[in-house]
């Protein structure tokens, strides 16, 4: 047999009732998912940093990083909404590799998804409490939002996902932002299809349910750069880029349209410090155009609290990624503090 059934897990109802959101941490989220919503319906001008870690590989360095941004945040809340990253799914190009603490809540350790499951829902819950910020994941698989979406004001769609049907139809039940990264191709049409998708309703089968969604006018793009056919990567951040989005999206009937930029990826080449200088040519030509202006609602950062990145062994750096390499907190607190002068 090619697949073997290793155990049932627990509904997304058991464990929420196990592992419960306090009341005034509902309450919080439900003023960060206003504060957030603004910006995209264009009711606030303010600016969204979505920062953080690759990979949340390790709660305790997780949430000193996001007890961090906090205080930053507080200096910063007049012109910057920051939202940290904690991405507990990491997609694998071929497969292979660490998938995340949803897969190894401990990185050296063999899989254990229920673990993982408490694992990510407790590190999200702890992070909140301690920071008063609401996180972003990325929706790596659409019926395992189930376990966290009381959780999140933010989720992206990956460029290996988006193509993909159920989560299209899975955003356009979500009343959160969803970002549609373009794929891997760097095609544009590819993302709007996904944005346009997300915003309509759909019936359709959903965790073994007959459902209907409204569609999701939050839905927008986030352009990460793309990889041509001989593998160079090729970004799409510069002014002209930008451009062509907006005249994209004047073409089609779609609800507040919007961009994030992802300074790393294919944007950077994978190369982390020049996400400080894409994300100032970004703000330049942002303000440079008051189209461009409207449309770039903020951009994402890969960081944490050490720079570069490790493999993983026995013996590894706290606070140091064990996927992509990331900027450092002092040259990230330093980046936050000149975009809010920069918005």
């Amino acid at each position: 047999m090619a697949m073997k059934l290793n155990k049932e897990l627990p509904r997304p109802g058991e464990l929420k009732a196990q592992y419960p959101l306090a009341e005034e941490l509902v309450r919080r989220k439900e003023q960060r998912d206003r504060e957030i919503r603004a910006v995209f319906t264009g009711e606030s001008d303010k600016f969204l940093v979505i920062v953080g870690p690759c990979s949340a590989d390790n709660e305790d360095a997780v949430c000193e990083y996001v007890s961090r941004l906090a205080k930053v945040s507080e200096k910063v809340s007049q012109r910057l909404i920051l939202i940290p990253r904690i991405y507990t799914n990491k997609p694998r190009t071929t497969g292979e590799g660490y998938k995340g603490m949803l897969h190894q809540p401990q990185p050296d350790k063999a899989p254990d998804l229920l673990g993982g499951l408490i694992a990510i829902r407790k590190m999200h819950i702890r992070a909140m409490a301690e920071s008063g910020l609401t996180a972003a994941d990325e929706m790596l698989y659409p019926e395992n939002r189930s376990y966290m979406d009381d959780l999140l004001s933010y989720e992206a769609v990956g460029a290996r996902s988006v193509e993909n049907q159920q989560h299209r139809l899975t955003a356009s039940g979500m009343e959160i932002p969803v970002g549609m990264k373009n794929p891997t191709s760097g095609d544009f049409s590819v993302m709007l299809n996904s944005v346009q998708a997300a915003q309509s309703p759909h019936n359709f089968l959903y965790r073994g349910c007959d459902v209907t969604t409204d569609g999701n006018p939050l839905a927008h793009s986030i352009l990460r750069g793309g990889v041509d056919k001989y593998g160079t990567c090729v970004p799409n951040y510069h002014y002209e880029d930008l451009m062509r989005l907006l005249e994209l999206y004047e073409k089609r009937d779609l609800q507040y349209p919007a961009a994030i930029i992802d300074a790393n990826h294919s944007n950077s080449n994978k190369q982390f410090r020049e996400q400080v200088r894409i994300v100032s040519e970004v703000l330049h030509s942002r303000r440079y155009h008051p189209g461009l202006r409207q449309l770039v609602k903020g951009v994402m950062i890969e960081s944490y609290l050490e720079e570069g990145n490790q493999p993983i062994t026995e013996h590894r750096i706290y606070g140091k990624s064990i996927t992509d390499p990331c900027l450092g907190w002092q040259e990230t607190e330093r980046l936050l503090y000149e975009i809010a002068e920069s918005v």
